[in-house]
């Protein structure tokens, strides 16, 4: 991969582009904070070819949400779990939002 390559995988929600040590930062919180959150499987960062734990915005974004909810006074076991919990429902919401407008869109005859 170029240096070019790798510049436009910034967008990349999913790129690994945070070091521990700069994700921390960016939290607010320490490297422990993020490998309890890795040893409670809430996200899995990915290894650079050193092995150095890598990042990305959107395992971010969830270590926020787990931060959060310990800065709360949630256990860590359990504000994973909750993250976990919020995640699996969004997505049978979004399951069921699209069972909806497709038997919306076969029209009346389908719950017939």
């Amino acid at each position: 991969m170029t240096a070019d390559d790798s510049f436009g995988r910034l967008d990349d929600d999913d790129y690994p582009a945070y070091t521990m040590g700069r994700a921390a930062e960016m939290l607010g919180t320490t490297q422990g904070f993020l490998r309890a959150i890795g040893e409670a499987r809430l996200i899995t960062p990915l290894r650079s070819e050193g092995g150095h734990r890598r990042y990305s915005r959107y395992q971010l974004r969830i270590a926020a949400r787990a931060r959060e909810l310990v800065d709360q006074g949630t256990p860590i076991e359990a504000a994973c779990r909750i993250i976990i919990l919020e995640d699996q429902l969004e997505e049978a919401q979004r399951i069921n939002a699209e069972y909806r407008r497709a038997a919306e869109s076969s029209g009346p005859s389908a719950s017939a």
